[in-house]
This record gives C-alpha cells, structure tokens and sequence, in this order.
C-alpha cells in the first residue's frame, strides 16, 4: 500500500496529548485514535469531510481511553478496538500482530512492545506520539547527552514548533532518543549500568526523577 493512501491528522486533546485521525483518503473513511475528547476530535473529522467508521484504544489509561464511553453512546455499532479488557465499551480485543483495515486502503498492525519494534523500522518512518512530551523529553536527553548535537537540534525544533507531532523520524529518534541509545557510551556512563535492560530501567527512574 502507497503511504500516500492514508492520512494522519492529529487532534490535540487536553494538555498534553493527542488524539489522531487515520484517514483513507480515497474513501474519506476513518479511523479515530484515543478519543479523549469527542466533540473535539468529531469537529475536526467534520472540518476534513471524514467519517469515523471505528475507534482504537491505545491503552486504558483514562487520557487515552476517557471519551470511549460517550463516542459508543453517541455512535453506537462502531467498532472500538483495545488491548485489554479494561479499555471502556471495547467491543474488540486486539492482540500483538492484529492488523485492522480502515476504509479500502490503509491496514494498521496493532503493536505491544512498541519500543522494541520501532527500532526495526525504516528510518524514514515519521513518528506520531500519544503525548506532547518533546521539550521534556529533550531536556532530560541533554542532561545524559549534553554534547549530542541531535539533541541541541530537537531542543530547538521544540522551541520553534507547539505541536512536534509528525517533525520527526524513526532515524532522527536513533540520533536522539537515549532510550533507542543504550549503546552508546555517554549513556552507559550516566546510568551507570552496561546491559541493555539495566540501562532502560535506570533511564526510566531518571526521567521520573527529572
């Protein structure tokens, strides 16, 4: 399928997150993702001229998963897809692999270990995030690495841009991201730790801590 059959239209929802909308631009069918906030993200499927034919759940965390309830009262038969059972009005579960179709073009593989995966993507695979997290995300990139010159780029792209949603690559996260770094020797020696594992866990304590 040609990437140029689907449209990725981001919604902002609350503060800090994003709810999207997967379009299939031949038959302006779509897909919605984390419908936190419904009228919202109904408005913007309205001011493209899209349908919304089925909702994905990215988890079940409430600013993910918190319009769930009032899209399947306002929309009911619509298919809402979910990791688990504890997504709210889930009508479908879905598993590692699952791949699910939106319109008559576009197919979407549902992922658990995320991370993990993108790694083995092409490089050139744009990055749509749940959370608008970039500034803080660079800030505390730039304390393990402060002599990154990808990071001192994505501080300023940060800088420049409110939604960085859809700026970025899966190449660009491997020259910035330290999560996707733990093979370098900067990160090794901030964390402390040398095994794959022990650095993630260390970064992750880090980062809450920061």
């Amino acid at each position: 399928m040609s990437r140029l059959k689907m449209k990725i239209i981001p919604v902002p929802v609350r503060s800090d997150n994003y709810a999207y909308l997967l379009v299939d631009e031949q038959t302006k069918e779509a897909a919605a993702v984390d419908i936190y906030d419904v009228p919202k993200v109904i408005a913007k499927a309205e001011a493209e001229n899209v349908k919304i034919t089925s909702l994905l759940t990215t988890h079940h965390h409430n600013d993910h998963s918190g319009g769930n309830d009032a899209f399947a009262s306002q929309y009911p038969g619509i298919k809402i897809y979910g990791g688990s059972s504890r997504c709210p009005s889930m009508t479908d579960e879905v598993k590692d692999g699952d791949i699910l179709k939106v319109g008559a073009n576009v197919t979407i593989k549902y992922m658990h270990k995320a991370l993990s995966y993108l790694g083995t993507l092409p490089d050139d695979t744009v990055t749509y995030p749940g959370h608008e997290y970039t500034a803080s995300n660079f800030k505390f990139g730039a304390s393990i690495e402060p002599e990154n010159e990808a990071i001192k780029k994505g501080i300023k792209l940060a800088e420049d841009n409110k939604i960085t949603t859809g700026l970025t690559t899966i190449g660009d996260e491997k020259q910035f991201n330290v999560f996707m770094r733990l093979d370098n020797e900067a990160v090794k020696k901030a964390t402390g730790e040398s095994m794959p594992d022990s650095i993630t866990d260390k970064l992750r304590t880090m980062k809450n801590n920061s």
